[in-house]
């Protein structure tokens, strides 16, 4: 994995197997949502894309405090020392993103969304 590199072959291939995620939110309150591991794409300059329908106490976190938790795996994907499974804590920053781009090409994917939500990946660990 080059140095700049923050997400992993490793993680990538978790996201290609479904699972859960779960977002971790704080600010107004402390808050937990979920989606699915088919629905995070990942940019090229590795921000994580999330179509977002409900997400409103996640947005009024947000608004407050932009610093977000993901934590999301899969026991399809062989962990470390060929543990069954693996996961991985994503720590970032977040914002809604409601035009633009990146906004119409998640919309194609995810006709159901009412906005995007954009992780930008600080740190990632594998956890299994």
């Amino acid at each position: 994995m080059s140095e700049n590199k923050k997400l992993s072959e490793k993680f990538l291939e978790v996201l290609r197997h479904e699972g859960v995620v779960s977002i971790v939110s704080w600010g107004v309150e402390t808050h937990v949502a979920n989606t699915w591991n088919s629905y995070l794409i990942v940019t090229e300059d590795e921000r994580i894309l999330i179509p977002a329908y409900g997400f409103k106490k996640t947005e009024k976190n947000v608004n407050a405090n932009s610093s977000v938790k993901l934590t999301l795996g899969s026991k399809d994907v062989l962990g470390y020392k060929d543990y069954q499974g693996t996961g991985f804590l994503i720590n970032g920053t977040a914002k809604y993103i409601t035009t633009g781009d990146e906004y119409d090409f998640m919309k194609q994917k995810f006709s159901f969304l009412t906005r995007v939500l954009e992780i930008t990946v600080e740190t990632a660990k594998q956890m299994l």
